[in-house]
């Protein structure tokens, strides 16, 4: 109700008026009941008193109405009792809802009186820089229309404007006059761009209209503005705390459902953000504006008809929740609005969607001290909780896993999120306690990620507020750069972070998806409605439907994680809306962008398996996350050789402190040296379901499963097996393992598809049982799906400090080789670095900060960064998986940060194969000659008990596996009396194996050749390795050219045909390489094989000279053993023997 203008506004408008008493808080019933109290009517008469005994008289006669009505009806009484029965139950209920009715008012009556007592202050205690309710006209209006005491403190909270917050009242002026033209502009708007826009979105719309655009009066208020000093000079950086409580009123129609709705009302109130970038050296000075919320905002939305709206088809799977968490989630961070107010601004896109600030390492570590919520027998025992968190950072959220039965959960979880804004942006952790119905609220912490940017790592327990206990935290800052050199050190850094769910990550791709260009049109020439799928491993991500066009402008923005850019491709899918129609494909591999300028390639892409002119615009910008290892703090160890190089630099004459003497060996922990290696056999799967689906899904198809394995923070993926619903894989991976109990591997099963892979299933295994008994082989039914079983091998290898096994081991691995799995380890090396002294110093005088990195082939190991010091102690330890370990060789790196390299170390792990027990244990000298280090490097031997195949020793004493031989394939058991495979070893081969070796016999005429053929039962497989030849036969004056060829007789087509390698100008080439054919052992038994010794005669000639052949009878040849044999070479009319 509105008051006249003239009319004065009485006390009961007028609750929190500046006027009141210092010592006195307002209240609003305090002030009720002040103007009640004064115009209180005089006491009843006695005419009032004696119709108030009449009033009473008369209600009880009523009560006896419905006895007489019964009575006269001949009724009996169980129908006045029923009638009782139902009165008194109605006053019952009655009761109870005005007694909640008066409990609620009570506590919001307190909560009013508390809040006022807390926030109230005078003219006299206010600072300078607040201002009262009372000295603002619109706050006046306010609480004179609203009359309540709530609604002035929350006004008199929101004018309350801290230094560095300022009012806007002349911009509130502004707005209120512009307010009517921008309702004509929003008409404009809607009209014509909007409703089109949505009648193409869904065929069930094409009738949707707007019928009624309206603002309203109330205009949008701005109660402070902050202005943010001390950013970039090109920007201007505003926070505007906006309020809008309008009567806005849109009403749209779709005609032909018969269908009205509309917004009638809204309210919206948060913190804006708008950049004004890029400053310009010419009017309007400014380039563009960019709107943002950087927190969701509370949204409020008064719909009407949306009951009608959601029963048109096609909508009917949306909510009112749904729709109102997308509008949030538009306005707010990583989606801006972005106006630009100059024509042919450069770099639109990237402002559009400009590249993250920086990425957050979020290690959710643990938590302690949480409160109590389970309750058993109605409350009166008290148990634990079983809590878990949600991680946010704006729109970006993680929920970890649930600790059940735990007040101290440790989660060890970690998550990388996009940081966008410094300062505004929050990490916010949530704990909550999981149960079937609600789960309950444990408590909450907030930080802005301005103070992770200024810290670089911050290791804290954070309280929780509105519970109790604290949250163990660790965050880190990853800076983005555009330099590849640095993207190895990325590696190794990651290498020795411990993540889950998912690895570190090494990078992100930030993609500008612009516009496409002359894509195909779909049948009966219809423009299509193209959106593009970009696909990155298993993450999949979709742009928006751009409506009856092949020329589509999207102007969208995705950005990816990459664990290792090296090695993953980008799959983009460009698809008309329905997803049936696929109108061009583009696969990019991601090392093209670390060869590019700046990392970043911005050019247009053709698209293939589309039209001869269609392409797809892109910018691709690839930054590396880098963690300044300068930042990463480590914590000092009393009595380190880093202290006494403290004391090396400024020397004390005459000290009487004794220098702690050098060690001579190391000092490991109990626990170094101890890993096994698990190996992994993925040998098949059964009954798994069919996700294919073609021709809009009338058509049922298969599936194309793959593995992925995950275990001890690493991740296996197995090849993809095509149409196939049984697939074998046979593949083998390895992983190091500790002894560590409630050890789990988990298998899941995808199906390959472009966009999306689809789920098949999960299993899990305790290690528990492989750790203790060595082995497991077992038929795992998959989870989660309604069908489908993997059938795994698990094996424990334990190292064995002797190379008396060593070419056993390789000749296992080289026989149980499959073509699809990595080379199979046959050793593990374990190494400890102690520390180093004697480092060069910097400049001559300055001690360095070293850091050093192990490695063996493609895996390395970097250690902490110790500051300032040329004595530095580490204390770190790492394994790595030797496949040859007469070959390999440990490369040690020391570096100082900022300053290169300090010095290096190769060593051969040939000096390993003939060190008592396979291990050094000493002080090396760094290559420079200035430094050493300790370490210790011990070898053990990766000895098979169970890989299904019997290997030949002549010092059967210590050969295992002669002790106890495998069945193998069904074969009988045969004993061979051939020559072992043979591996020449450096350094030291003739001291392992002279004494065993039984003498050579001489080569034939034409030189021999050296194979291995067996029969592997476990993949149903012909096999044979071709080792390599010796004592060629030379024709001319150079050496030849040799390689071998390979033929499966009785058929000589291309199918069976098998060639090396061409080894030049050798006579004594090596090979070492494998063959493979498919096909069952019984007609295995009727074949020949032919191999051919042959030389190319000239580089322009196809003519090949044949040094030599040997034909072998598989059916006389003994194929259970896979012994490798030296066969003579003969010309085409011999045959060979061996």
């Amino acid at each position: 109700m509105e008051r006249p203008p003239g009319d004065s506004p009485s006390p009961v408008d007028q609750p929190c008026a500046p006027s009141d008493p210092p010592d006195r808080p307002p209240t609003a019933h305090a002030k009720l009941d002040q103007s009640s109290s004064g115009n209180q009517p005089a006491g009843p008469g006695a005419a009032g008193e004696a119709l108030a005994v009449l009033t009473s008289f008369g209600r009880r006669l009523l009560v006896l109405v419905p006895v007489y009505l019964a009575g006269a009806m001949g009724l009996s009484v169980g129908f006045v009792l029923f009638g009782l029965a139902l009165y008194l139950g109605w006053r019952r209920v009655r009761e109870e809802k005005e007694r909640s009715l008066r409990v609620a008012r009570q506590l919001l009556d307190d909560e009013e009186r508390l809040t006022a007592k807390t926030l109230y202050m005078s003219h006299r205690e206010l600072p300078a820089w607040v201002s009262p309710v009372g000295t603002h006209p619109a706050s006046q209006e306010e609480a004179a229309g609203r009359g309540s005491c709530s609604h002035c403190l929350r006004v008199l909270h929101l004018q309350v404007s801290f230094p560095d917050v300022e009012k806007a009242e002349w911009l509130n002026k502004i707005v209120a006059q512009v307010w009517p033209f921008l309702g004509q502009y929003m008409e404009k708007l809607l009209a014509q761009t909007v409703a089109p826009a949505v009648r193409g979105s869904n065929p069930h719309l094409q009738t949707f209209t707007f019928t009624r655009v309206e603002l309203g009066e109330k205009p949008l208020r701005i109660l402070g503005v902050k202005v943010h000093s001390g950013q970039r000079k090109e920007q201007i950086l505003l926070d505007l705390n906006i309020s809008y409580v309008g009567d806005v009123q849109i009403d749209v129609e779709v005609k032909k459902y018969f269908c009205k709705a509309g917004v009638k009302g809204m309210q919206l109130h948060g913190v804006l953000r708008v950049i004004l970038e890029p400053l310009i050296g010419d009017v309007p000075i400014v380039g563009a504006v960019s709107m943002f919320f950087i927190r969701r905002p509370t949204l409020d939305i008064n719909w009407t008809g949306m009951t009608n709206l959601l029963d048109i088809p096609g909508l009917s799977s949306l909510s009112d929740t749904m729709i109102m968490d997308s509008i949030a989630a538009f306005l707010v961070l990583p989606n801006r609005l972005l106006v630009p107010l100059v024509p042919d601004l450069q770099d639109v896109a990237q402002l559009r969607s400009p590249l993250p600030r920086g990425i957050i390492r979020i290690h959710l570590l643990a938590a302690r001290g949480l409160g109590s919520k389970d309750k058993y027998v109605k409350g009166l025992i008290e148990g634990k909780s079983d809590p878990y968190a949600l991680v946010r950072v704006g729109t970006q959220t993680f929920c970890s896993r649930v600790i059940d039965e735990e007040l101290n959960p440790k989660w060890g979880e970690t998550y990388e999120v996009m940081v966008h804004e410094v300062p505004g942006q929050e990490i916010e952790v949530e704990v909550f306690d999981k149960d079937p119905d609600k789960d309950d609220f444990l408590g909450r912490m907030k930080l802005d990620v301005g103070k992770v940017l200024q810290a670089g790592v911050m290791d804290e327990w954070f309280p929780l507020q509105g519970g109790q206990g604290q949250v163990h935290l660790r965050l880190e800052w990853l800076s983005l750069l555009p330099d590849a050199e640095k993207l190895e050190q990325v590696l190794q850094w990651n290498r020795g972070v411990s993540s889950r769910p998912e690895p570190p990550s090494a990078a992100i791709l930030v993609i500008y998806l612009d516009r496409a260009q002359d894509l195909p049109l779909k049948k009966g020439n219809k423009e299509p409605n193209p959106m593009v799928q970009l696909s990155i491993q298993d993450v999949t991500q979709e742009s928006k439907a751009v409506y009856s066009s092949n020329c589509p402008v999207w102007e969208e923005a995705f950005r990816f994680f990459l664990q290792d850019p090296r090695s993953q491709e980008l799959d983009v899918q460009v698809k008309d809306d329905s997803r049936a129609l696929t109108l061009g494909a583009l696969t990019l591999p991601l090392a093209r962008l670390l060869t590019a300028s700046e990392l970043t390639l911005d050019q247009w892409f053709q698209l293939s398996s589309s039209g001869p002119n269609s392409r797809l615009y892109m910018k691709l910008v690839m930054r590396l996350l880098y963690l300044d290892s300068s930042e990463v703090g480590f914590p000092a160890v009393p009595g380190t050789p880093g202290a006494w190089d403290l004391d090396n630099e400024s020397p004390q004459t005459g000290s009487s402190v004794d220098v702690p003497p050098r060690p001579s060996h190391t000092t490991p922990d109990s626990n170094f040296g101890t890993e096994n290696v698990l190996r992994i056999h993925v040998l098949e799967a059964q009954d798994l379901i069919a996700k294919d689906r073609f021709l809009g899904g009338l058509v049922k198809g298969k599936s194309d499963p793959y593995v992925k394995l995950k275990l001890a923070g690493r991740s296996f993926r197995s090849r993809v097996v095509r149409e196939d619903l049984n697939p074998r894989w046979n593949e083998v991976f390895e992983v190091i393992v500790t002894s560590i109990p409630g050890q789990e591997l988990e298998a899941e099963v995808f199906d390959k598809d472009l966009d999306k892979d689809d789920f098949l299933g999960r299993c899990k295994v305790n290690l528990t049982t492989v750790l203790n008994n060595g082995f497991l082989e077992e038929w795992l039914t998959l989870e989660d799906v309604p069908s489908g079983r993997l059938h795994l091998r698990l094996e424990r290898l334990a190292p064995r400090p002797t190379a008396a096994e060593l070419e056993e081991v390789l000749q296992v691995n080289s026989l149980i080789q499959t073509q699809k799995s990595a080379e199979l380890a046959a050793a593990l090396l374990s190494v400890y670095l102690e520390r180093a002294e004697d480092l060069p110093l910097r400049k001559g005088t300055k001690p360095p900060s070293p850091y050093a990195t192990l490695a063996v082939g493609d895996t390395s190991h970097k250690t902490k960064t110790v500051s300032q010091t040329s004595a530095p102690v580490w204390d770190e330890s790492a394994s790595f998986l030797i496949r040859k370990p007469n070959t390999e060789s440990l490369e040690l790196q020391v570096r100082g940060e900022g300053t290169g390299a300090l010095g290096s170390l190769a060593l051969p792990l040939s000096e390993l194969l003939v060190a008592d027990g396979l291990c050094l244990d000493r002080w090396f000298t760094l290559s420079n000659g200035q430094g050493q280090v300790l370490l210790r490097a011990q070898l053990g031997i990766l000895v098979s008990q169970h890989s299904g195949v019997e290997a030949h020793s002549h010092s059967h004493s210590s050969s295992s596996l002669s002790e106890e031989p495998e069945l193998w394939g069904g074969l009988p058991h045969l004993t061979s009396s051939a020559p072992e495979l043979r591996q020449r070893l450096t350094h030291g081969d003739s001291a392992i194996s002279s004494s065993h070796s039984p003498p050579e016999a001489p080569a034939g005429p034409l030189g021999q050749v050296k194979l291995t053929v067996w029969y592997y039962s476990e993949e149903r497989k012909l096999v044979s390795i071709v080792h390599g030849c010796r004592a060629l036969r030379q024709n001319g004056r150079d050496p030849p050219d040799p390689y071998v060829s390979l033929l499966l007789l009785p058929d000589k087509n291309r199918g069976t045909k098998r060639k090396t390698s061409q080894k030049k100008r050798t006579l004594s080439p090596e090979f070492s390489e494998r063959f493979e054919w498919e096909l069952p052992l019984d007609e295995a038994l009727r074949r020949k094989l032919d191999v051919s010794v042959k030389s190319s005669s000239s580089f322009m000639s196809r003519e090949r000279e044949l040094l030599g052949k040997v034909q072998l009878d598989l059916a006389e040849t003994d194929l259970s053993q896979g012994a490798a044999q030296w066969y003579d070479l003969t010309d085409d009319k011999d045959k060979g023997s061996s």
